[in-house]
Order: structure tokens, then C-alpha cells, then sequence
């Protein structure tokens, strides 16, 4: 989520496993399109929190998860934006056979990062605007 609905995010993973990934989507960052990934289960209890300003995406890796969010916005479905799951210069390691993939139409059809249009600025502090 975008702008004035930008959204931060504290994940777990109640049952099942889930690779959780969260990459720098602000222009200007040091780190921009770096990414961090954490395995996430029910058995390890670990959690990820996903700031403003950074994209955000898992993988299922047990055959059933039951994952948890806890939002600090409301979700606006006319503010979401996405990045290509695959996206060779972000070269995420998603720990699966890309043939086994399965996407929804609208996730197969993201931008690759350097293609998307409207991504956050590192010099702005989405959490004083509100």
C-alpha cells in the first residue's frame, strides 16, 4: 500500500511454515532493493515486522500455514502496488522449483522493480503523516 495508506506490518505464522520476505522498495535508500528472508512457523514462533516503505511476500513451504498480520493502517485496495515475485535483480531465493509456482493472475502481472512507477522516497517519513 501506497502513500497516505501505506501500511506497516507484524507477521507470524500460526501452523505451517512460510519464507517471509520483505524487500526496500525506497528510492534513494542504501539498501534500496535489498531484501531480507526469514523463515517463518508455528514451531519456531519467530515474527517479521515489514516497515513502510518496504514491499512485502512469502512463500507457502508446508503444504497447509495459517499466517497471521497485524496492520497498522487499514487495507485500500486503490493503494496497493506490487513488484514481480521473480525479479532477477532483486534475486530472492524463494527456496522453491519456479516450476512449482503458482501465482494468481493479478501477481503474475507485476512490474519488475527498475519498471515500477510509484514506489516510496527514502527521504520521507511515511509515519509522521499520519
Amino acid at each position: 500500500q501506497r502513500g497516505e495508506h501505506a501500511q506497516g506490518k507484524l507477521v507470524r505464522v500460526v501452523e505451517g511454515a512460510v519464507l517471509d520476505v520483505a524487500v526496500d522498495i525506497r528510492r534513494g535508500s542504501p539498501t534500496f532493493g535489498r531484501y531480507v528472508a526469514v523463515e517463518l512457523s508455528g514451531e519456531n514462533h519467530r515474527q517479521l515486522f515489514i516497515p513502510r516503505g518496504f514491499a512485502h511476500g512469502f512463500a507457502v513451504l508446508s503444504p497447509r500455514a495459517l499466517f497471521q498480520y497485524k496492520c497498522d493502517a487499514p487495507y485500500a485496495p486503490q493503494s496497493e502496488g506490487a513488484i514481480a515475485w521473480n525479479d532477477p535483480q532483486i534475486g530472492i531465493d524463494w527456496r522453491l522449483d519456479p516450476a512449482d509456482v503458482l501465482l494468481s493472475e493479478k501477481d503474475s502481472r507485476h512490474p519488475r522493480l527498475d519498471e515500477a512507477r510509484k514506489l516510496f522516497d527514502y527521504n520521507t517519513d511515511y509515519y509522521a503523516q499520519r
